[in-house]
């Protein structure tokens, strides 16, 4: 066996960076397919409605071959309004394993959630920002049960 010493090993991932971004939008994919079974045939709004938690909503927004765009979120009731908090988009790049939180609520209602609010900045630091509160959502989502089942909870989409 032959071993060199010059070559370089790589660099571990740095939090905050493109690659360790492309890690979160794979653990992503992966914490969402913890909660839908199936990205095929989904239905225009499903809701998970475990014990000991909010319903969650899940709405189907565009289906293609290569990519599905979802939105998911809760929603409560401020002042006689219904408010969608958190409020994500989520776009599943199929053929990648990709899942990325594109957009949210600016300013996020809940206090607990107000520390993934992103002041102007990097473009980099906001996806960071978004797909790193998705990935704890979707684990907080998966331990309080909940669960995306086909020929689920079937309703029309809520606005």
């Amino acid at each position: 066996m032959i071993a060199d010493g010059s070559i370089a090993l790589p660099c571990p991932t740095q939090p905050g960076s493109f690659t360790a971004l492309m890690h979160l939008y794979e653990s992503n994919y992966l914490r969402l397919h913890w909660l839908l079974e199936d990205l095929d045939d989904l239905p225009a709004c499903q809701w998970s409605r475990p014990r000991g938690d909010l319903p969650l909503c899940l709405q189907l927004l565009e289906a293609s071959p290569y990519t599905t765009t979802l939105r998911l979120t809760y929603f409560f009731d401020e002042g006689g309004e219904r408010v969608a908090d958190p409020d994500l988009t989520i776009r599943v790049y199929h053929d990648a394993g990709l899942a990325e939180a594109m957009a949210c609520r600016p300013h996020h209602l809940h206090h607990a959630l107000r520390r993934f609010d992103t002041a102007p900045g990097d473009e980099l630091g906001r996806r960071w920002a978004r797909n790193n509160m998705l990935n704890k959502w979707l684990e907080y989502c998966h331990d309080h049960g909940h669960r995306f089942r086909p020929g689920g909870a079937r309703v029309a989409a809520a606005g």
